[in-house]
This record gives structure tokens, C-alpha cells and sequence, in this order.
């Protein structure tokens, strides 16, 4: 009896210790999960604007499909140099109040047709 006596609030201690570790990995994936997402979107959005672009669409209707892709966060950077075009998508990892210091950013380049 006395042997079990000691042994109580053991279990209690280990859940104290052990339950913030589980959320702080499980918290560690999804920020994983949303950023890996957020990365491709912003992939797709600039090589939507790209192609975009490269056909002669205005910036008003490459801005528009970058918008549609990438979603309304994302923002659009255009560089012209010569016959290529280079277009870049940043936009939030998550969107909300989950919104914060992370930011995918992805990137296309196409010829431009004459």
C-alpha cells in the first residue's frame, strides 16, 4: 500500500508535462500543412498571371486571374525584361486571425507572344 501511495499524481505530472508537447507538434503540422497550401497557391496564381501575360491580357485581367488563383490576399509583382515576363505571388500562410508574419511566395517567368 505504501508502494502505490507514492505513485500518486504521477499521472497527473506526466499529463502536465506531455499535453503542451503534443500541441505544440500538433500546432508545428499545421502550420506545416497551411504553409505547404498557401505555397502552392501562390505557385498556380503567378503561373496564372504568366500565361496571362504572355497571351497580351491587360494588367487589370492578369491582376483579376492572380486574384482567383491565389485568393483575394494575394498580391502581384510584375517584371518586364525584354521578351520575358516574371511574375510573383505573395500572399499569407493562412488567412484570418491566423494571418501572421508568414508568407508564401511564388514565382513564373514566361515569353511574352508578340
Amino acid at each position: 500500500m505504501a508502494e502505490r501511495e507514492s505513485e500518486r499524481g504521477t499521472v497527473t505530472a506526466e499529463l502536465a508535462i506531455g499535453l503542451p508537447v503534443v500541441i505544440l507538434v500538433l500546432a508545428a503540422v499545421l502550420t506545416l500543412a497551411a504553409a505547404s497550401t498557401a505555397q502552392m497557391r501562390a505557385m498556380d496564381a503567378a503561373r496564372a498571371g504568366a500565361r496571362a501575360v504572355a497571351i497580351g491580357e491587360q494588367e487589370a485581367a492578369v491582376s483579376a486571374a492572380v486574384l482567383r488563383v491565389g485568393g483575394p490576399e494575394a498580391e502581384l509583382a510584375l517584371t518586364h525584361d525584354g521578351e520575358w515576363v516574371r511574375v510573383t505571388v505573395t500572399r499569407p500562410v493562412a488567412g484570418g486571425w491566423l494571418a501572421g508574419p508568414l508568407r508564401a511566395t511564388g514565382t513564373a517567368a514566361a515569353w511574352v507572344e508578340p
